[in-house]
């Protein structure tokens, strides 16, 4: 081998291993950026992505779009150093996402779960909004808690300390009013009979100082007609607030879009309370290019909004799904609505 030879292999082989190596070594990295969106008042794969089944429903026009974000696993060097200098997407450890004691087959489990618990947190703040009938009941008494022997599965719940309650929430928040060791009495329906128990409330095991009945209330929608939610392969908590808004759009006079596109996220319980989310600077993103003008932030997440929003994009600060309805009613009719600028 002559010494030409010899010199270009000594230059050529750390550069051809330099590529080798950023193009097969994975990194332990994922890259976050815009992921796919969904108009809730649309269709997908022929069928609706709310669909609402036993009674009529108002046309709706506009969008209410949900958004997501999109996670590129397995990254080889090369992918991971052109996410990092890029805008488009986001850097973060993979353990931020995949954790070391879960499997990816338990974290997908994990996120269809909150998944579903979002759509029915969001049917009920929807049914709660529109004052139609949802079932309060008892689904599970704790063998040892305060209510063992007192409360029954199927109870349905009516007053806590003399107070009306109709969600779950407002059963925990009623009982950890009350001291520790204090009896209070509970209005019930069982088996068609209305009548009141006494429960010496016990204290909650995560705060001592509040009060815990020892239950698992459940709430069930009453009504005559069924709600759906027709999407696969989504998951996390974060299109409560988005899909509450379909279901009242569709189940209410008017639009609440006013014909134009609104994008959002945020978490939300039966309450109507909405919760912030993760990834809303891709999210931004996704509803730009997908031609939202407005964004319902929930208000924690509005500080890390304002720092990505995109030319032309309103920032409607939301904390409640009542709060929502009534900003867009107003930007709808050309007025104003609570901003995260």
């Amino acid at each position: 081998m002559n010494r030409r030879l010899v010199t270009i292999l000594a230059v050529l082989f750390p550069a051809l291993l330099l590529v080798t190596v950023a193009l097969n070594v994975k990194v332990p990295y994922v890259a976050l950026g815009p992921g796919p969106t969904f108009d809730t008042l649309g269709e997908i794969d022929g069928k609706a992505v709310v669909a609402i089944e036993g009674t009529d429903t108002d046309p709706t026009t506009g969008e209410l779009v949900m958004t997501t974000v999109g996670v590129s696993d397995r990254l080889t060097v090369a992918q991971a150093l052109t996410a990092w200098l890029g805008s488009r997407y986001g850097i973060a450890p993979r353990e931020q996402i995949y954790p070391p004691t879960a499997t990816r087959e338990q974290v997908k489990e994990a996120d269809a779960a909150q998944f579903e618990q979002s759509e029915r947190s969001a049917e009920l703040a929807a049914l709660h909004h529109l004052d139609l009938p949802v079932v309060l009941r008892v689904a599970r008494v704790g063998e040892s808690g305060p209510s063992a022997g007192v409360l029954r599965e199927d109870d349905r719940l009516v007053t806590v300390d003399g107070e009306p309650v109709t969600t779950a929430g407002s059963v925990q928040r009623a009982v950890a009013a009350v001291a520790p060791g204090t009896p209070v009495d509970v209005g019930i329906v069982r088996d068609g009979v209305e009548q009141t128990v006494t429960v010496t409330v016990g204290a909650r095991p995560d705060d001592p100082e509040e009060g815990f009945l020892g239950i698992s209330p459940e709430e069930v929608p009453d009504v005559p007609f069924d709600v759906t939610f027709n999407l696969a392969d989504v998951g996390g908590p974060s299109a409560g607030l988005i899909f509450s808004l379909a279901v009242v759009d569709k189940l209410s006079p008017g639009e609440l879009s006013g014909g134009a596109v609104v994008a959002g996220t945020g978490t939300i319980d039966s309450d109507g309370a909405v919760g912030p989310i993760g990834g809303i600077t891709h999210k931004l993103v996704a509803a730009s290019e997908d031609g939202a003008t407005v964004f319902l932030v929930p208000a924690d997440n509005c500080a890390e909004a304002r720092s990505a929003a995109p030319d032309g994009m309103r920032l409607v600060e939301v904390e409640t799904l009542e709060g929502a309805i009534g900003a867009l009613g107003s930007l709808a009719d050309g007025g104003d609505a609570p901003s995260c600028e």
